[in-house]
Protein backbone atom coordinates (compact mmCIF):
# COMPACT_ATOMS: atom_id res chain seq x y z
CA UNK A 1 0.00 0.00 0.00
CA UNK A 2 1.38 3.10 -1.25
CA UNK A 3 1.09 6.58 0.94
CA UNK A 4 -1.40 7.98 -0.90
CA UNK A 5 -3.78 4.85 -0.95
CA UNK A 6 -3.32 5.35 3.13
CA UNK A 7 -4.39 8.55 3.14
CA UNK A 8 -7.64 7.31 1.80
CA UNK A 9 -8.23 4.26 3.73
CA UNK A 10 -9.90 3.81 7.24
CA UNK A 11 -8.24 2.34 10.08
CA UNK A 12 -9.44 -1.08 11.29
CA UNK A 13 -8.53 -1.50 14.87
CA UNK A 14 -9.21 -5.10 14.79
CA UNK A 15 -6.83 -5.66 12.27
CA UNK A 16 -3.98 -3.64 13.33
CA UNK A 17 -4.55 -4.82 16.97
CA UNK A 18 -3.30 -8.25 15.42
CA UNK A 19 -0.37 -6.72 14.06
CA UNK A 20 1.08 -5.78 17.99
CA UNK A 21 2.60 -9.25 19.34
CA UNK A 22 3.77 -8.07 22.83
CA UNK A 23 1.80 -6.72 25.53
CA UNK A 24 2.01 -3.03 27.14
CA UNK A 25 3.83 -1.77 23.65
CA UNK A 26 1.96 0.41 22.05
CA UNK A 27 2.16 1.28 18.24
CA UNK A 28 1.12 4.55 16.48
CA UNK A 29 -1.88 4.56 13.72
CA UNK A 30 -2.27 7.58 12.85
CA UNK A 31 -1.27 11.66 14.20
CA UNK A 32 -3.24 14.54 14.71
CA UNK A 33 -1.25 17.80 14.91
CA UNK A 34 1.17 16.79 17.85
CA UNK A 35 -1.64 14.41 19.05
CA UNK A 36 -0.62 10.37 18.54
CA UNK A 37 -3.34 7.37 18.64
CA UNK A 38 -1.62 4.71 19.61
CA UNK A 39 -3.18 0.75 19.93
CA UNK A 40 -1.87 -1.37 22.45
CA UNK A 41 -2.68 -5.17 24.19
CA UNK A 42 -2.22 -5.11 28.02
CA UNK A 43 -2.96 -7.42 30.83
CA UNK A 44 -1.77 -7.54 34.72
CA UNK A 45 -0.22 -4.34 36.86
CA UNK A 46 1.28 -2.06 34.94
CA UNK A 47 3.91 0.84 37.44
CA UNK A 48 2.63 4.16 39.09
CA UNK A 49 3.62 6.68 37.05
CA UNK A 50 2.62 10.04 35.87
CA UNK A 51 2.52 12.66 32.83
CA UNK A 52 3.71 15.86 34.32
CA UNK A 53 3.35 17.62 30.95
CA UNK A 54 0.24 16.26 29.63
CA UNK A 55 -3.07 14.19 29.26
CA UNK A 56 -2.86 11.25 28.67
CA UNK A 57 -7.16 9.55 27.10
CA UNK A 58 -7.71 5.83 27.34
CA UNK A 59 -10.66 4.13 24.87
CA UNK A 60 -11.04 0.58 26.13
CA UNK A 61 -12.41 -1.15 22.54
CA UNK A 62 -12.18 -4.62 24.62
CA UNK A 63 -12.14 -5.25 27.97
CA UNK A 64 -12.45 -3.89 31.46
CA UNK A 65 -9.52 -1.47 32.51
CA UNK A 66 -9.31 -0.16 35.76
CA UNK A 67 -6.74 2.80 36.62
CA UNK A 68 -5.58 3.03 40.18
CA UNK A 69 -4.78 6.90 41.76
CA UNK A 70 -3.70 7.61 44.82
CA UNK A 71 -7.43 7.88 46.65
CA UNK A 72 -9.39 5.72 43.93
CA UNK A 73 -9.69 4.38 40.85
CA UNK A 74 -11.99 4.21 37.47
CA UNK A 75 -13.20 0.97 35.55
CA UNK A 76 -13.78 1.67 31.62
CA UNK A 77 -15.21 -1.12 29.88
CA UNK A 78 -15.68 -1.47 25.90
CA UNK A 79 -16.82 1.97 24.13
CA UNK A 80 -15.59 4.15 27.46
CA UNK A 81 -12.84 6.39 27.32
CA UNK A 82 -11.28 8.38 30.64
CA UNK A 83 -8.60 11.16 30.73
CA UNK A 84 -6.44 11.29 33.46
CA UNK A 85 -5.47 14.69 34.06
CA UNK A 86 -1.12 15.61 33.81
CA UNK A 87 0.28 15.37 36.60
CA UNK A 88 -2.08 12.82 38.20
CA UNK A 89 -0.16 9.29 39.39
CA UNK A 90 -2.22 6.53 38.02
CA UNK A 91 -1.63 2.72 37.39
CA UNK A 92 -3.49 1.08 34.68
CA UNK A 93 -4.21 -2.17 35.66
CA UNK A 94 -6.11 -5.47 33.22
CA UNK A 95 -7.64 -8.81 35.33
CA UNK A 96 -7.90 -10.07 31.79
CA UNK A 97 -6.42 -8.84 28.14
CA UNK A 98 -7.56 -5.29 27.26
CA UNK A 99 -7.19 -3.72 23.89
CA UNK A 100 -7.50 0.02 23.71
CA UNK A 101 -6.69 3.32 22.10
CA UNK A 102 -3.73 5.75 23.87
CA UNK A 103 -3.96 9.48 22.67
CA UNK A 104 -1.02 11.57 23.79
CA UNK A 105 1.44 14.15 22.48
CA UNK A 106 4.29 12.69 20.11
CA UNK A 107 7.21 11.59 22.38
CA UNK A 108 5.44 10.71 25.05
CA UNK A 109 7.09 8.29 26.96
CA UNK A 110 4.22 5.03 28.55
CA UNK A 111 6.35 5.28 31.56
CA UNK A 112 6.54 8.71 32.45
CA UNK A 113 9.98 9.06 34.39
CA UNK A 114 9.49 6.22 36.13
CA UNK A 115 11.25 4.12 33.49
CA UNK A 116 12.33 0.31 34.04
CA UNK A 117 11.56 -2.54 31.71
CA UNK A 118 7.63 -1.53 30.71
CA UNK A 119 8.85 1.39 29.44
CA UNK A 120 8.34 0.77 25.49
CA UNK A 121 9.74 2.44 22.12
CA UNK A 122 8.19 5.45 20.76
CA UNK A 123 7.17 5.77 17.38
CA UNK A 124 6.64 2.51 16.23
CA UNK A 125 3.79 2.13 13.42
CA UNK A 126 1.80 -0.66 12.24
Amino acid sequence: MTIADRRHAAINFADKLKLIPDLWQPRVVAELNDNQFKLVRIQGDFLWHDHPETDEAFIVIDGLLRIDFTDGFVEIGPGEMFVVPKGVRHKPFAADEVRMMLIEPRGTINTGAEGGERTAQNDLWI
